[in-house]
């Protein structure tokens, strides 16, 4: 009796892990952590906490939810690829009306956290970042090289979302974290797609680096992304945002992220994407904690 009791205990965490793992929690700690950031940075007076946990708990819903459709939808070519076919869904410990049935319930919980806790335009953002997500950018993944930019939009909305949830205006303070958030996320997920590119041609994903394989167009985008963004980071010193002392940090980050990408498209070797890499999800983390530390 007590062994099938501690068996039927470990099942019930393996589920429950299962499920966690729908919601991709490695990939959308960033998500919550620009919410968040985008948050605190839209906030003025007194700091609102109960309102801030609504808008990040309700962003990560959300984001869970998008995470678990998307594995719904991509469950077939998820068995095809080396890093993606033991999630849950290609083996077969979950099945995907149980996925979309949790999906469905993120949302909801989400959406609701959003309206009633934050106000009706961050919850709209986040439903337009949830619909672009799994309705627009997943589909076109097995379509055209596009899906990366397309991507690229849903993934940088988190940032909004947290300035709306503060103050329910999307604003040009807004706007400009959506673009530092944009252009980052090119350099980062061309570095993967270079890394995992024979798995993405195994699963017929139409990457770039899939479609074009000698890695000339993948690793200059890297580098006109990467330089775009240096001038584009330090723009919320100019608008007031944040200090001169950000200007000089985003600066010396944002050179140091370009010299990464740099490498990549001298060489594009292996070591310099995963270089790249390492140095996006670097750069991001500091650039948020730097501009929260000078915010004026």
């Amino acid at each position: 009796m007590l062994k099938s009791h501690a068996a039927a205990m470990v099942v019930d965490r393996s589920r429950v892990a299962d499920y966690v793992a729908l919601t991709k929690p490695r990939l959308n700690t960033l998500v919550v952590a620009t919410s968040a950031a985008g948050f605190y940075l839209g906030s003025i007076g007194d700091f609102d906490a109960l309102r801030f946990v609504n808008t990040v708990v309700g962003t990560a819903c959300v984001a869970g939810a998008g995470a678990a459709l998307n594995q719904v939808y991509e469950r077939r070519t998820d068995a095809l690829m080396t890093r993606t076919r033991y999630r849950p869904l290609p083996d077969g410990r979950l099945q995907p009306a149980e996925a979309s049935r949790f999906a469905l319930v993120l949302a909801v919980a989400g959406m609701t956290l959003l309206a009633w806790g934050a106000n009706l335009v961050a919850a709209f953002i986040a439903l337009a970042t949830l619909v672009t997500y799994t309705a627009v950018y997943t589909p076109l993944k097995t379509r055209t090289s596009f899906n990366t930019v397309i991507g690229a939009v849903p993934g940088a909305l988190p940032a909004v979302i947290g300035w709306t949830g503060a103050t329910g205006v999307v604003s040009r303070e807004a706007l400009l974290l959506f673009a530092i958030v944009f252009l980052w996320q090119m350099p980062h997920f061309l570095a993967i797609a270079w890394m995992y590119r024979d798995d993405y041609a195994a699963a017929g994903l139409a990457m770039l680096p899939v479609v074009e394989p000698d890695g000339h167009s993948t690793s200059r985008q890297a580098l006109a992304y990467a330089a775009a963004l240096v001038p584009v980071s330090l723009a919320p010193a100019a608008l007031g945002m944040a200090s001169a002392a950000y200007f000089v940090g985003a600066l010396l980050l944002g050179l140091a992220f370009l010299w990464c990408a740099v490498r990549f498209a001298r060489t594009r070797h292996m070591l310099d994407a995963r270089r790249l890499f390492f140095a996006s999800i670097t750069y991001l983390p500091l650039v948020w904690g730097l501009m929260i530390a000078t915010r004026t």
